[in-house]
């Protein structure tokens, strides 16, 4: 089947309600019309309203119901409409959903999918273009997955759904219906955890996830006329890093950057340069370098441009790099 990553979502959550009776949905609209993007359109219809809940605009509440459901068996998949509206909810996930199987010595498993739609790029009103994914990967107990196209969301969710410890599933809205792409109408899962190197290349390792990967792919093919050819890392699952790929790339290559659209400071390009330097500092030929979001509020939308890393950004920063 061709499909947009909206799409791929959505078959996604078809297959698994359809295979486990505990697979239930809950979210602000996510019933009666099929959520603010139309990820779980037609659900309700397939599955009912026992299934498929629309919820208050309550995020904390959306959230601990989800934990309820989860410890009493169920396999609950919550929608926060947005990512910036997160933050009513920070302590049931901080307090509660990252702990439980640790405050019960493994009794409790909470296998909940928390999907967000994440990022800027569609020039949205404030709260609605958060990246704040390193809130998360700070928190232990969390898993947190960015798929970066319709093929990887759809495994990647599915992946998470089965998993039995809490999923942040970070969907960037600026890629919901940025292209299509040839998925299998079938199952597959894609293993939560492991990055893919979406172009193999030399002499430089570029980092990314989400929507910064079709940017940093932009970036790539404008270099090539230079005579370079960066190697793509796209990280999919952002906690736990797949640090064996990281690594392993940038002893080959000897030079990286680190691409996200989150505020520099304390973002996880800072993570992976300093786990570079733990495990490869005698391969660098350069620092590794970060091209991120600025450290401000994302701006509104006649601002936006000036934010979010872009092609012309990032091919200055590996030109930077590369005559260091």
């Amino acid at each position: 089947m061709i499909a947009n990553m909206v799409q791929a979502l959505n078959h996604a959550l078809d297959l698994t309600m359809k295979q486990d009776e505990n697979v239930v949905l809950l979210g602000e609209d996510v019933g009666v019309d099929g959520g603010v993007f139309r990820v779980s359109d037609g659900l309700i219809q397939k599955y009912g309203q026992a299934r498929v809940i629309d919820t208050p605009l309550a995020e904390s509440g959306i959230v601990g119901a989800a934990i309820g459901m989860a410890v009493y068996g169920l396999r609950p998949v919550a929608e926060i409409q947005f990512m910036g509206f997160v933050y009513p909810a920070f302590n049931q996930i901080v307090s509660h959903l990252s702990r439980m199987r640790n405050r019960s010595r493994g009794r409790f498993q909470l296998p909940v999918v928390l999907r967000m739609p994440y990022g800027a790029g569609v020039r949205a009103l404030e709260l609605h273009s958060e990246s704040t994914e390193a809130l998360f990967c700070h928190i232990p107990g969390l898993k947190v997955v960015v798929p970066s196209n319709p093929y990887d969301a759809k495994g990647l969710l599915i992946a998470a759904i089965r998993t039995d410890d809490p999923v942040i599933f970070l969907e960037p809205k600026r890629l919901y219906r940025a292209g299509r792409q040839e998925i299998p109408e079938e199952d597959y899962a894609i293993p939560l955890g492991s990055a893919k190197i979406v172009r193999e290349g030399e002499r430089l390792t570029i980092i990314c996830w989400g929507a910064m990967v079709a940017q940093v792919q932009k970036a790539a093919e404008r270099v090539e006329d230079d005579g370079i050819f960066p190697e793509i890392i796209d990280m999919r699952t952002v906690s736990p890093l797949d640090h064996e790929t990281i690594i392993q790339s940038v002893k080959n290559t000897g030079r990286a950057i680190v691409v996200h659209e989150a505020p520099k400071t304390c973002g996880l390009g800072a993570e992976i340069a300093a786990l570079i330097n733990e495990r490869a500092l005698l391969s660098l030929e350069a620092p590794v370098l970060r091209i991120t979001g600025q450290d401000i509020i994302v701006p509104l939308p006649k601002r936006e441009d000036y934010y979010y890393p872009t092609p012309e950004r990032i091919v200055r920063g590996i030109k930077k790099t590369m005559e260091f």
